[in-house]
């Protein structure tokens, strides 16, 4: 399922709180990632999760940083397709830096989840879908929960 190179993250999240928060542009593949991540959390033991949508990946940061505070980590789950204008770079780039840092101000993990792709053959082959060489959904959400039961583990 995972791509190239990812750990065997074998973790038990029992007891813990995770939101997924998840786009909805590119329906078709954020099917595939949040399925993946429901996934995750279900091999995690996490029993406790909520599944938030908003518009688009430009969002997903607002929300995270809102959810961040009453859960002990949160999945940002989308889509960002590169198109002919720089509006892709402007979105991927925006949304990469927001996620790293209300991961690093809340003190909480945020699985990273959003896929930046050139086009959507790659966004298929990463959503988790049928076929899909990887499943960016599930490492995600085991991330998240991984390094929520580290910092758990450090108090």
């Amino acid at each position: 399922m995972a791509g190239s190179g990812s750990p065997d993250f074998g973790v038990d999240g029992s007891g813990l709180r995770v939101a997924i928060v998840a786009a909805q542009w590119h329906e078709a593949f954020m099917g595939g990632l949040v399925a993946g991540a429901k996934l995750g959390l279900a091999d995690a033991q996490v029993t406790d999760s909520v599944l938030v949508e908003v518009p688009g990946s430009f969002e997903v940061p607002l929300v995270v940083a809102r959810l961040a505070s009453r859960y002990d980590a949160v999945v940002a789950l989308g889509v960002i397709i590169k198109g002919g204008t720089p509006h892709f770079q402007f979105i991927a780039d925006t949304v990469s830096h927001q996620l790293a840092r209300i991961a690093v101000d809340s003190g909480k993990p945020v699985g990273f989840g959003i896929l930046t792709c050139e086009n959507e053959a790659q966004a298929r082959d990463r959503s988790g879908l049928s076929g899909a060489r990887e499943s960016k959904g599930y490492e995600a959400a085991m991330s998240a929960v991984a390094t929520a039961v580290t910092i758990r583990d450090l108090a």
